[in-house]
């Protein structure tokens, strides 16, 4: 315990954040899809918005194409999962060969989902049971505690994100912090892979009622987003 490195630290923090951002885009996706071909074909300009992303796409089908299947689209799914699985062949050893299988064949899935007759929906579908089995070996072959919970810090944050930057309802959004939160006291007290207290108390203020929460849902979104940087240790101050 407390063993892992800063930089190996980053990668399984990112490892939990890249795989749920994955499942996460591609249920926020599902959606959208079908309000895109019943009524609404710009409403992909709203989900773009939410990411303070402009409409470079011009149309739905060319939004859906890229933000599914372009791996050179740093937003899109397929290079969140090129990621994920950068990250995981650094780490098979941490995560074990059957999860990192799990990414290898979300990948192999959305390829032949794009090649599909079947329809998008149709032939995205088995990628929900993929990454839901991933997470399942991470929970059943991960041993050490220190890494699996760095895994799940990253997932939670990446979760909790998506719901900031969608203004979910208030007690979805106190349940995904409170998980959070339980991930980060796991944390084990000598990792040097350390959340950042001072954006943890931000967060913890403007998440404590609905009020703040629709009034520095940015805010929160900022400091989410630098919870494990670096603090800053002021001069003359020793640890």
């Amino acid at each position: 315990m407390g063993t892992i490195s800063i930089e190996h630290g980053d990668r399984l923090f990112w490892l939990g954040r890249y795989a749920e951002r994955v499942f996460s885009t591609l249920k926020a996706l599902e959606d959208l899809y079908d309000n895109s071909i019943d009524s609404r074909p710009k409403c992909y300009t709203d989900f773009l918005a939410k990411f303070g992303l402009a409409d470079t796409y011009g149309s739905a089908k060319i939004f859906f194409d890229s933000f599914i299947f372009d791996k050179e689209n740093v937003n899109s799914v397929a290079a969140s999962l090129e990621r994920a699985y950068d990250n995981g062949i650094v780490l098979r050893e941490e995560i074990s060969t059957e999860a990192l299988s799990f990414l290898q064949l979300a990948f192999d899935t959305l390829e032949k989902a794009q090649k599909s007759a079947k329809g998008l929906r149709l032939s995205l579908l088995p990628l929900e049971d993929i990454l839901f089995g991933f997470w399942g070996c991470v929970s059943e072959y991960v041993y050490d505690y220190e890494i699996r919970t760095i895994i799940f810090c990253g997932k939670s944050v990446e979760r909790l994100d998506l719901e900031l930057r969608f203004k979910s309802d208030f007690g979805k959004v106190q349940h995904e912090f409170e998980r959070l939160c339980r991930h980060l006291r796991n944390v084990p007290k000598n990792s040097p892979y350390r959340y950042n207290t001072g954006q943890l108390c931000r967060l913890v203020e403007i998440l404590g009622s609905e009020e703040d929460y629709l009034k520095l849902s940015d805010k929160a979104i900022t400091s989410l987003g630098k919870l494990f940087e670096a603090e800053k240790i002021p001069v003359g101050v020793n640890v």
